[in-house]
């Protein structure tokens, strides 16, 4: 589109500090930047076409309207700039895509056992998160080495639950790496001592717990307690051996945050390293897409420290989200701003400067010459990514006789077993990448029979599904609540369905009856790779070297594996659903409460009246429905309970 049918009047832009918003055709907001100067600011994007940055261009050309907010301050435009970023998702915002989630030593600190475990995911209030780590391995040879000292528990729930009930502690607990609170070894309150130990110590707080053990060692060799003096010298070797894999880098005992940047006009690789009491606790990676020439290190650390915000705020730790320092290459255009933005969210002072001289230069050189290796290795990587993606959407276009480019392609997939459970998937690609936030599944309503009919009748139901809630919601314009257009609001350039003619004429009639004419259909078959397009008796053959096919094979493939994994979902649920289910007046809280207390349904249905009612919640009268649905009302052990019956027996008394 040309900028110029949508740049605001002149005089309407505002003379004052701001953020602004890029809104495409479809309302969707693809750009978001903040200014001290708006007027002056918005202006440098409608000149000449010509100057502008290659993505710049190509941002302001998809976009359809520009829209401002102003603000009195410009850490007020910093944080509302994050927010709107964290919560529209622009495509043309630089972006920090990790290859990997990075993972974490979870404490859960919530648990009456807190249990030491790597963990990836959102953070949660009551766990208390060490790291990041470059490898799950690393958290586990940590632990390896810190149980000997620290012998927490490291079990899951299900683990820990049934050695509780067979009295036995697991491995782990006989060598002494674990002190086996399952079995009652220690009580909880001698647990929550050894991981509130193991706490302090990650923290940093290693000397005086190195020279707690050295006095303890003394004083048991003194007493002539060698074996004991023994095992607090090998724990002293293990917390030693720990503290080495964590280099010393500043000897001055620095809390600080080292970034360093490698670009060139397209992409940037930027790298951390989290030194905390002068160690190196942490690195992480990024490698981003620049959209303009925008400031790198005052979008790096807009982004990553409101994020880290975020998290800490989640999982109420007492972490703090930002160091007492912030080593960076340069100083970014809005230092002031900046810094005291991150005042703020520590609450407390923060340094953000350029390291001069001695060892802060020295590792800010090694930092910056880990993202130059990072750079390297992922422009070889990558080298030849962006122009097979481009000539695979080209390919697709030409081949498929499409209007434009399919910039955004759908894929529809159906999984069941003869009939059963049957779910369908969609997937999305953008710019012939994956955007995962856009995915969908479906638990299919209209499921009867099986065979191939039924894939035909169930790809028709989620394309109706799925295209009537694109026309509501066109309809209904922009959320009111969130401002930003709602979730089914955007049409695919290419609808691709997994199968041959059949399925594909079941979409394009579903989308005919719903008067949808700018979605191209396509129908990728399995057994020959031939790619169907509606009212053709031929398939379109694309060779097998081709771009574009090997574009929507990912597509497809994606697209099967997503509704894979619901169908095992829902396959597993519908398997090992209780027979608890079928109790009524029996709901999930007193189900869990049942099934946590006994550890399976055999031994509830083992279990007398009495035993059931020490449940809380549990009356009478629900245990002897709980006893009549498991069918043990006549043959269970009724109000004496089974454990009388099994001591009779064992006396001699007949069964």
């Amino acid at each position: 589109m040309d900028p110029s049918t949508y740049r605001p009047a002149p005089g309407t832009i505002p003379d004052a500090p701001g953020v602004y918003r890029f809104r495409d055709e479809h309302r969707r907001v693809i750009y978001v930047g903040k200014a001290k100067n708006l007027r002056s600011r918005l202006n440098s994007y409608f000149a000449d076409l010509c100057g502008l940055h290659p993505r710049t261009r190509q941002m302001v050309t998809t976009a359809a309207s520009v829209e401002w907010t102003v603000v009195s301050t410009e850490v007020e435009a910093l944080q509302l700039e994050y927010n709107w970023i964290k919560e529209f998702d622009p495509r043309f915002n630089v972006r920090y895509r990790d290859d990997k989630s990075y993972p974490v030593l979870a404490v859960t600190l919530n648990e009456e056992y807190p249990r030491l475990h790597v963990y990836r995911g959102p953070r949660r209030r009551g766990v208390r998160y060490f790291g990041p780590y470059a490898h799950a391995w690393a958290i586990r040879e940590t632990l390896d080495l810190l149980t000997r000292v620290f012998p927490a528990r490291v079990c899951s729930g299900g683990v820990f639950t049934r050695h509780g009930q067979i009295g036995r502690p697991c491995l782990l607990g006989y060598i002494d790496k674990c002190s086996a609170p399952c079995v009652g070894n220690v009580t909880a309150q001698e647990h929550r001592a050894i991981v509130e130990d193991f706490c302090d110590f990650l923290s940093g707080r290693t000397d005086k717990m190195i020279r707690r053990l050295e006095r303890e060692m003394e004083a048991a060799a003194a007493e002539l307690e060698f074996e004991r003096a023994a095992r607090l010298r090998d724990h002293l070797g293990a917390l030693r051996r720990a503290m080495e894999k964590q280099a010393v880098v500043l000897g001055d005992g620095t809390d600080a945050d080292v970034i360093a940047f490698a670009c060139d006009e397209l992409e940037a690789a930027v790298q951390v390293f989290h030194v905390r009491g002068g160690r190196v606790r942490g690195q992480r990676g990024w490698v981003i897409e620049k959209v303009e020439q925008v400031d790198l290190v005052g979008q790096f650390l807009t982004q990553f420290y409101g994020e880290q915000a975020a998290l800490a705020g989640a999982a109420d730790d007492a972490t703090q989200p930002v160091p007492r320092e912030v080593l960076v290459p340069e100083l970014p255009e809005d230092a002031d701003t900046l810094t005291e933005w991150l005042c703020g969210l520590r609450g407390a002072r923060v340094q953000l400067r350029v390291p001069q001289r001695g060892d802060k230069r020295a590792l800010a050189d090694t930092v910056a010459r880990n993202a130059e290796e990072a750079f390297a290795q992922h422009k070889l990587r990558r080298a030849g990514d962006l122009t097979a993606r481009a000539a695979a959407l080209q390919e697709i276009h030409q081949q498929l006789g499409l209007d434009t480019a399919p910039l955004r392609i759908e894929c529809i997939d159906v999984s069941h077993v003869q009939g059963n459970d049957v779910v369908a998937s969609l997937v999305v690609f953008e710019d012939g990448l994956p955007r995962k936030s856009d995915y969908r599944r479906f638990a299919i309503r209209d499921a009867a029979g099986a065979g191939r009919s039924d894939d035909v009748a169930s790809i028709a139901e989620v394309v109706r599904r799925r295209f009537t809630r694109y026309l509501r919601e066109t309809e209904a314009g922009l959320d009111p609540d969130t401002g930003r257009p709602r979730r089914f609001a955007y049409p695919p350039n290419l609808l691709v369905v997994d199968g041959g003619p059949a399925q594909v004429a079941a979409a394009a009639a579903a989308l005919g009856e719903l008067g949808v004419t700018d979605v191209a259909v396509a129908g990728l078959a399995k057994r020959l790779e031939e790619v169907w397009l509606p009212g053709e008796t031929d398939p379109v053959i694309l060779p097998r070297t081709s771009e574009g096919l090997y574009l929507l094979q990912r597509v497809r493939d994606e697209a099967h594996r997503f509704a894979i994994s619901y169908h095992r979902q829902k396959r597993s649920a519908r398997m090992t659903s209780s027979a608890l289910d079928d109790v009524a007046g029996l709901g999930q809280t007193r189900r869990t409460a049942l099934l946590k207390h006994f550890g399976s349904v055999r031994r509830i249905r083992q279990a007398g009246v009495l035993e059931l009612t020490e449940v809380p919640g549990v009356g009478p009268s629900t245990a002897r429905a709980v006893l009549a649905a498991l069918g043990a009302g006549e043959h269970g052990a009724g109000e004496h309970g089974a454990g009388e019956q099994g001591a009779a027996r064992s006396n001699g008394a007949p069964p």
